[in-house]
């Protein structure tokens, strides 16, 4: 990992734009937060281009301009453009792909634009733009062995997002004291959740308040689950801190959190059984998961599709969700780093999981098994990994 590649191809672009910047990082909540800002922002009647990874089922995800995927054709156009600008200087597939977007959305005239880090934050290659704002979610252990096995270490790399004299937003509840060092130290604008905005839940409705404004009657996120006010405060937070550049009025801000849409994110799909579909992938997600399966009605069972990769807390997601499943349906994903369904039931009983796990070669054989004994008010949780996810998505489909 580093800037020093990406720095040296990105003059060569020869792309320049007076679009303003969003960098959201964090160790959950990026997609969502993300998401949110870019549904507000064009119910306000702005130009958006939204760059986000990792991608669920086509590549053209990652990159949006006002919503809709960009086209294949302008993809490979941004991509051949990088590959002759880069010489002989070795690009990663995520560098690769950030310079891509950057042409695209630099071409595209936008009045904004988001960017979601991809790993961390001082040394991704989504840090090499100078973000007007920028957003760090929660921090909590995941990518240990590139950005460290502690809280602090992890909120010293993400803060790095951060830049002096502009708006620093963190929405997690309990800041890394390196986190809140480093801010302090380039004199960025740094705004806590709890201290500089909040949220108030009611029945039904909340409340967004930033210093003395409060605005109330608010309807949820459409995206479901607790964590997500939490979330539409960070962006609204970040809004309101651009509103001078980007002016958005409270209608837009209702209206944007009111149809905002992103597959994957404790995703119930219509009809019976319930199947929800969560890309959580770390200890963190995992116990908001098992807060928001605890805020559905109660179902008689609750059957878990889980498929990890080798580098993941898979003890640590277990643990947390121990209590919340009846049987586990443990699936082997592809590729170096995908974990076989065997060592998944290695860690789930390492972590005290003493319900029944049954092993499967892949979520389509997974899923299909679990479809034909889950009762009518039972409920199918596919979690783990974006692979995982975008695998059952691909069995419906065919289905």
């Amino acid at each position: 990992m580093g800037l020093d590649r990406i720095a040296k191809v990105l003059p060569r672009l020869g792309r320049t734009t007076d679009a303003l910047i969003i960098t959201v990082g964090g160790t959950n909540g990026k997609g969502s937060t993300c998401a949110m800002l870019e549904a507000i922002l064009r119910a306000a009647g702005f130009r958006i281009g939204l760059y986000t990874s990792p991608h669920l089922i086509r590549y053209n995800e990652r990159v949006r301009i006002d919503g809709v995927e960009v086209a294949d054709a302008a993809l490979v156009d941004a991509f051949a453009a990088v590959e002759a600008a880069r010489g002989d200087i070795p690009l990663t597939y995520f560098e690769f792909g950030t310079l891509a977007a950057w042409i695209a959305f630099a071409d595209a005239k936008l009045d904004a634009m988001i960017l979601e880090v991809g790993l961390g934050g001082r040394l991704d290659a989504v840090n090499l733009f100078d973000a007007d704002c920028a957003i760090v979610t929660t921090v909590d252990l995941d990518h240990l062995d590139y950005l460290g096995d502690t809280r602090e270490k992890i909120g010293w790399e993400k803060a790095h997002i951060y830049r002096a004299g502009r708006p620093a937003i963190c929405a997690d509840a309990n800041p890394p004291r390196t986190l809140l060092g480093h801010a302090a130290s380039i004199g960025a604008d740094l705004r806590l959740l709890g201290r500089d905005f909040g949220f108030d839940a009611h029945a039904g409705q909340w409340t967004f308040w930033n210093g003395s404004n409060r605005r109330g009657g608010l309807a949820y996120p459409a995206l479901r689950g607790r964590s997500q006010l939490g979330n539409a405060a960070a962006a609204m937070a970040a809004l309101d801190a651009l509103h001078e550049r980007l002016p958005v009025p409270v209608g837009a801000m209702r209206n944007g959190l009111a149809t905002v849409v992103l597959p994957g994110r404790f995703q119930a799909l219509p009809g019976t059984p319930s199947v929800i579909l969560d890309v959580g992938h770390n200890p963190e997600a995992a116990r908001v998961l098992a807060m928001n399966l605890a805020d559905m009605p109660r179902a008689p069972r609750t059957i878990a599709i889980c498929g990890m990769l080798r580098d993941k807390d898979a003890a640590g997601v277990c643990q947390a969700l121990a209590g919340s499943i009846d049987e586990w349906f443990a699936v082997s994903l592809p590729g170096e780093r995908g974990q076989s369904a065997a060592e998944f039931e290695v860690a789930a009983r390492a972590a005290g999981v003493r319900t029944p796990i049954f092993q499967y070669a892949d979520v389509a054989s997974a899923f299909s098994a679990a479809r034909s004994i889950a009762g009518h008010d039972d409920r199918i949780v596919v979690f783990g990994s974006f692979l995982t996810v975008a695998a059952a998505m691909a069995a419906l489909n065919a289905r």
